[in-house]
């Protein structure tokens, strides 16, 4: 079959956010044609390059949103007409009506400002296919009144009726690029049209064009979250980054979004469930959630667990990205304690700081380490070590990220923020009995082979690393335990097994309905199997979707075969 991969700041790029992930399943799939669909949030990854690309990667398109310029057409009076009101019902949805809140939970929404929204959008995207000047007009006066008007309507919500100027131009301005993928030129039989199934590697934007594709030619979308990108967008949207119209309103869109995103995909895949309860909140139907862990290699962590005694007896293990949310500190004072009940502990800390906050964050850790714990000699001729040690992957003590989690007896996790903690599967793959604080999917992945603690909690977590240090035998036995599990649920073949599975059912529940023409203009005979023409129910409701024709494709419309035509039906 073939398979519309949609991404966003991601593959095929160099250093993208999900581009492993993305490249382990196209590779693992190689059965099946990949078309990529990127969409790219800045310049810089682009300039990094791309990654090599497999023989099943038919062709790749991108969109720099970021330097999206108009398509020169001015929309005449019966266009403008149409935009305002598709643009007015849009901005409208936003407020909810009179006595509504922007941005409450999907729950409690009204139905009709979801079906409002969702109207509305795809108005955009059709005035776009048949008339083009989408982006013009979302930059135009026109845009900037309408939103101003429906702020400023009767029984619009307080915070949306005290947005000054300068809030409706930011507001403005954000919904301008978060609807670009609407005029893109994606959707047609030469692209997205021709797919058998749209995979959004995120939600939000990312899935923007797989939305439209199923809306306009009938392509069934399948959307995976390992990280919830509404989440994102509400942590973004912090009170000394925004003003309160601003933060309102935009938490309104990127929450009507994900709700029509969640209702209209054939399958969900939140990569934990974590993930799974922020999208049933949104208004995802709990039928089609499935679960798929991240996939992880697990091969190059063999050498850890084979060789136990590579293990420090005494030191505890920390690996990640050194940035605030890992809560270095908590740790800092928790070895502290430690070092009273265990005064030959050691502290490893491996990792490298993201960004400057990460460098800052850093050195403020090593004016804490070396406060802590002070350069202490055993006699006056001997030279002061500290029991911290700050580490980089490639440096004499770690070389590689095996060796991160070899040197340590135990591996703790610290976060106070987390999504799915690679850090900690890895530490699993080795063998390595950890320490986790409760927080994201720690406790969904260490199951019960580990140690979990609240989080912030130096006390607690000092109590647990103390108690692991003291009893070997526990903890080769919750090391072997780890493992075990880890190979049982992350590893890749997994992932990419349940995604094959998943790409299937989806087929074979929501087939793409085409009269596909030989070399000749005649219809092809036997282009697609005869179960998908039969108008049953085959499991519940979802099978009614896959007899209805495509919305926005009239009925028989014809599409030319190409070569293996035939073949990719049959599929």
């Amino acid at each position: 079959m073939r398979i519309g991969l949609l991404t966003e700041s991601g593959y095929p790029d160099v250093g993208g956010d999900t581009g492993l992930w993305c490249d382990r399943l196209v590779r693992g799939l190689a059965q099946h044609e990949f078309d990529v669909y990127a969409l790219s949030r800045g310049r810089s990854r682009r300039d990094d390059g791309r990654v090599p690309l497999p023989p099943q990667v038919g062709r790749v398109r991108t969109a720099p949103p970021w330097t999206a310029e108009g398509d020169g057409v001015t929309h005449g009076r019966r266009a403008r007409r149409r935009f305002t009101e598709c643009y007015g019902e849009l901005v409208e949805a936003l407020g909810g009506g009179p006595g509504a809140a922007p941005g409450q939970a999907a729950e409690t929404r009204p139905a009709h400002q979801a079906d409002r929204f969702g109207s509305a959008l795809y108005g955009l995207a059709e005035l776009a296919r048949d008339e083009g000047g989408l982006v013009g007009a979302l930059r135009s006066d026109t845009a900037l009144r309408t939103l101003e008007r429906a702020c400023r309507a009767p029984g619009a919500p307080r915070t949306a009726r005290e947005a000054r100027v300068a809030d409706l131009l930011t507001v403005t301005a954000h919904l301008e690029q978060a609807l670009r993928p609407l005029s893109l030129d994606w959707y047609g039989d030469d692209g997205l049209g021709a797919a058998d199934l749209c995979h959004a590697t995120a939600g939000g934007a990312a899935a923007l064009p797989g939305l439209l594709a199923r809306h306009l030619c009938g392509v069934p979308l399948l959307v995976t979250e390992y990280g919830v990108q509404l989440r994102s967008h509400y942590l973004a949207l912090g009170p000394d980054d925004a003003a309160p119209a601003v933060r309102a309103l935009l938490a309104a869109f990127h929450g009507l979004l994900a709700a029509e995103v969640y209702r209209r995909a054939a399958l969900l895949t939140p990569g934990n469930a974590h993930a799974r309860r922020w999208q049933e909140r949104c208004g995802a139907d709990r039928a089609r959630i499935r679960t798929v862990h991240p996939g992880m290699d697990a091969s190059c962590f063999s050498e850890a667990d084979e060789s136990p005694d590579r293990a420090e007896p005494h030191t505890l293990g920390w690996v990640g990205r050194v940035e605030p949310g890992k809560d270095l500190v908590s740790l800092l004072h928790a070895f502290a304690e430690v070092r009273k009940e265990d005064p030959r502990a050691r502290l490893r800390i491996v990792g490298t700081p993201v960004g400057a906050e990460g460098e800052a964050y850093l050195g403020h850790c090593r004016v804490l380490a070396a406060q802590l714990f002070p350069d202490e000699a055993e006699g006056v001729h001997a030279v002061g070590d500290n029991p911290v040690s700050f580490e980089e992957i490639g440096g004499p003590e770690a070389p590689t990220l095996p060796d991160a989690y070899a040197g340590s007896a135990v591996v703790v996790l610290s976060s106070v923020v987390e999504g799915f903690p690679n850090t900690l599967v890895e530490a699993m793959f080795s063998g390595r009995a950890t320490v986790s604080t409760d927080v994201g999917a720690v406790v969904e992945v260490i199951g019960g082979t580990g140690l979990v603690v609240p989080p912030r909690n130096p006390r607690a977590l000092a109590e647990a690393c103390v108690a692991l240090l003291r009893d070997p035998e526990r903890r080769e036995r919750l090391g072997a335990a780890a493992r075990a599990r880890a190979l049982e649920l992350f590893t890749v073949e997994q992932n990419i097994a349940a995604f094959n599975g998943i790409y299937l059912e989806i087929v074979s529940r929501h087939p793409v309905r085409r009269v596909a023409l030989d070399e000749t203009g005649d219809p092809l005979p036997f282009a697609a199997p005869a179960e998908t023409h039969v108008p049953v129910h085959w499991t519940g409701p979802t099978a009614r979707e896959s007899t209805r024709e495509a919305p926005g494709r009239p009925p028989g419309d014809p599409v030319r075969a190409t070569s293996g035509a035939a073949s990719e039906g049959a599929l």
